[in-house]
């Protein structure tokens, strides 16, 4: 991972919610955008914000599995392993499919420019500017249904 800032508040805030909302056990967090390359390095960035709180983590790429490759190579040995750990699983839209999307306790979606949102995440963060993303919060009620995904 290349040297960032310091002081990145957006990995703080999603490192302290997720371990508020999930603080022990096999948890899996996926990050998704339509960039995987985006979507790896922000996940390996959030992985070293966990780290540093002395939270055991990996970061794996999906590499475009369907439901059932995620299942059978990502989250069932995981869960098998029985560790308090996270695992963060980076790719694309793939990741909040709908059959998919059950399989995280927490996602990240991440937005650069005027992308749409996708709706099914947990999170939502700009990365228009990768030195500072922001997190986006979004009223779904006023998203025109032609957003939704």
């Amino acid at each position: 991972m290349t040297a960032r800032p310091a002081t990145r508040p957006v990995f703080d805030d999603l490192a302290e919610e997720f371990l508020r909302d999930y603080p022990r056990g096999a948890r899996l967090l996926a990050v998704g955008s339509p960039s995987a390359e985006r979507s790896a390095a922000f996940a390996e960035e959030l992985g070293d914000v966990l780290r540093a709180r002395g939270v055991e983590v990996a970061v794996v790429a999906q590499q475009d599995r369907d439901e059932a490759g995620l299942r059978s190579d990502i989250v069932t040995p995981f869960r098998d392993a029985q560790a308090d750990a996270v695992q963060i699983v980076s790719g694309t839209t793939g990741l909040l499919a709908e059959r998919t999307r059950g399989l995280w306790h927490f996602s990240v979606w991440l937005i650069d420019g005027d992308e749409v949102p996708h709706t099914a995440a947990t999170a939502l963060v700009d990365v228009t500017d990768p030195d500072a993303p922001t997190r986006r919060l979004a009223d779904y009620c006023a998203v025109p249904p032609s957003f939704l995904t």
